[in-house]
């Protein structure tokens, strides 16, 4: 059975990341592994100039991983599609979150905000539109959430996304 991933939506400042943070805690506290992904574009690089791991990469490796007691990271390039490294990588929770992506073919939770510089929701179109989340008037064709209804929103995706 593969992962199932839903993206949390919205144009900048909408409240995704305080949504995602809040649907990942309570989530975590019905029992299920939650893996997250956050969208950034290319050439973002945590891997520190002169830290061991750079310097390896820089040496040719293809890979570099960092390993703890607790924790990993890993450094590698990989040219495959956004659902393929999310698949691989996350592969072993129970649902993948993953924060923008709002071109990709995910099934999607929009955020949209009044008080925000946006005039218009992005997503309202979108066929992979599952729910909206808003302070506003608009009424999508899917359940709409307000603001602070994250454990109703959590009992949507459990419903829908995460039991038999």
């Amino acid at each position: 059975m593969r992962t199932k991933i839903i993206s949390i939506a919205g144009k900048s400042n909408s409240g995704k990341t305080t949504l995602l943070e809040k649907l990942i805690f309570e989530l975590k506290n019905r029992g299920y592994k939650i893996g997250s992904v956050k969208h950034t574009h290319d050439g973002f690089d945590f891997d520190k100039k002169g830290k061991d791991s750079w310097r390896h990469k820089k040496a040719g490796a293809v890979a570099s991983l960092v390993i703890t007691d607790t924790k990993i990271a890993l450094v590698k390039e990989d040219t495959r599609s956004h659902l393929e490294k999310m698949e691989t990588f996350l592969g072993d929770t129970d649902l993948i979150l993953v924060e923008g992506f709002k071109k990709q073919p995910l099934k999607k939770i929009e955020i949209f905000r009044i008080d925000s510089d946006h005039k218009e929701p992005m997503c309202l179109e979108d066929p992979n539109l599952i729910a909206f989340v808003t302070d506003s008037e608009f009424r999508p064709q899917v359940p709409v959430f307000g603001l602070n209804d994250v454990q109703e929103i959590a009992s949507f995706i459990e419903k829908n996304y995460l039991t038999p």
